[in-house]
């Protein structure tokens, strides 16, 4: 197979593909095996159709046109390898001279656009300086965080007084649409304010008593009426309160490891510092390709960002605003840029994904999505999305690489240390092949029975339902 290149624009290209009678072979050979599979021919069982019968029947030009479709596509991958070239968006063949239909000589000589990736000279990444935010850690947050936890193993007490914001209102709730009962609600616990119910619940509750009884409007959530107005009828049954326990040794023994009031708010302490030091290495992860993209013109095919563009609106239903199309358009470019950027050092580093790798961006993926990883993999394989994953798993060791580089410091002068933000995954050696998503499946599942059996405990090996201090550790 012989393929010429030539450049239409930074971003685009045309391939110029011929393909000889004995490389197009194969596809004839499937074409007839295929035909003979679907085609009733009377004294052959299907199958088993010899091909001067296909010719006869069906026709060779239908088995030409068959064989090309089969083909096209592994003529296009093969072209691409070979000629080292990084598609972006879709290509769009054309089919300019077929083999001779007589005997199949001749070549088949196809051509194909497609936007791709543009050559540009990655920056010295070395010593790139980033400044973050410097770590301060006020005694008022430790207070806050303090506060939290007791408000966690408060208890519900009821009072004899009118509800107000942050009180616990027991309550029963009739909806009903012109005259008809159409849902029911009765005895469930609400936090007066919390703005986590029903539209309008928290001002009809304000200044309400126990077995005091309101109307009210409001657009029902769910049900078979969802988005409809209805009568909303609400019965207050009892309002409580939070008694927080008080801030002392015996609660420290109580809600964490430590023995003393003091031990809880220095580890409180060293909770909130630790926080803030994953905020710095999100700053300068955040900056890094800020930085790289100021001193580079990274060109993005326009059709690429039209077609992302035109998913997102539509998805939005905002197809005609052209503000919010504006604002859409300019992060996508931008986002394109930042892939584009990522890919090309990924490659000149030498990045390779392991399944390990992979696996823990997709169960922390299927939690996002609040779906069964296994699922969720499913899902990503049949839609052939699997490799899209494995790249933004690439973009993030691209730029983990560049972070090891940086030199970062604090708004004090300090330098930062952003270590946890770079060290490589164990088991990255092992690249993973898009044709073992039975193996990730398998492995998915190893990681959500692992999580199970650790029962949800943290560090500490406190249950992670209700004593920890409000932290996401990521």
């Amino acid at each position: 197979m012989k393929t010429t290149v030539d450049k239409l624009s930074p971003t685009r290209v045309k391939l110029s593909i011929s393909v000889t009678p004995e490389e197009l072979k194969p596809s004839i050979d499937h074409a007839y095996s295929h035909i003979a599979e679907s085609v009733n021919i009377p004294g052959f069982r299907k199958g088993k159709v010899p091909p001067p019968i296909i010719d006869q029947r069906v026709g060779r030009d239908e088995v030409l046109n068959h064989a090309v479709s089969d083909g096209l596509d592994k003529f296009y991958r093969q072209a691409i390898e070979e000629e080292k070239i990084r598609p972006l968006g879709r290509p769009e063949a054309d089919v300019k001279e077929l083999p001779n239909v007589k005997d199949f000589t001749g070549n088949l000589e196809v051509t194909v656009e497609v936007d791709v990736r543009p050559d540009f000279t990655l920056p010295n990444v070395d010593g790139l300086e980033l400044t973050v935010d410097a770590i301060e850690v006020a005694d008022d947050e430790v207070e806050t965080e303090l506060q939290n936890l007791l408000t966690r193993f408060g208890t519900l007490i009821t009072v004899d007084r009118p509800a107000k914001p942050g009180d616990f209102a027991q309550l029963d709730l009739v909806a009903t649409i012109d005259g008809k009962e159409v849902d029911t609600a009765n005895a469930i616990s609400y936090e007066v304010g919390s703005g986590d119910l029903i539209e309008g619940i928290d001002e009809a509750l304000d200044g309400l008593s126990a077995d005091e009884t309101t109307v009210f409007e409001s657009k029902l959530l769910g049900g078979d009426n969802e988005g409809e107005s209805a009568e909303i009828t609400v019965k207050l049954l009892a309002v409580k309160e939070r008694e927080l326990p008080e801030a002392d040794d015996d609660f420290a023994q109580i809600a964490s490891q430590f023995d003393t009031i003091a031990e809880l708010r220095e580890d409180i302490r060293a909770q909130v510092e630790r926080s803030k030091v994953f905020s710095q290495g999100a700053q300068a992860r955040d900056q890094v390709v800020d930085k790289l993209l100021e001193s580079l013109d990274i060109p993005v095919p326009e059709q690429l960002v039209l077609d992302e563009v035109h998913r997102h609106l539509e998805n939005e239903q905002r197809l005609e605003d052209d503000v919010h199309r504006a604002e859409v358009t300019e992060s996508s470019e931008k986002t394109f840029r930042s892939q584009i950027l990522l890919d090309s050092i990924a490659e000149a580093e030498e990045v390779k994904v392991s399944q390990d790798e992979l696996t823990q961006y997709l169960v922390q993926g299927a939690a996002q999505y609040n779906m069964e990883p296994g699922e969720f993999i499913k899902v990503l394989d049949q839609n052939g999305q699997i490799p899209g994953m494995i790249g933004e798993v690439a973009r993030g060791k691209a730029l983990a690489i560049v972070l090891s580089k940086a030199k970062v410091v604090d708004t004090n002068g300090n330098a930062v240390d952003i270590s946890e933000f770079t060290a490589p995954v164990a088991g990255a050696e092992d690249e993973f092949d898009t044709s073992d998503a039975a193996d990730l499946l398998a492995q998915a599942n190893s990681h959500e029975g692992h999580e199970h059996a650790n029962g949800g405990r943290d560090s500490h090996g406190r249950k992670a339902n209700n004593e920890h201090y409000g932290h996401d550790h990521k």
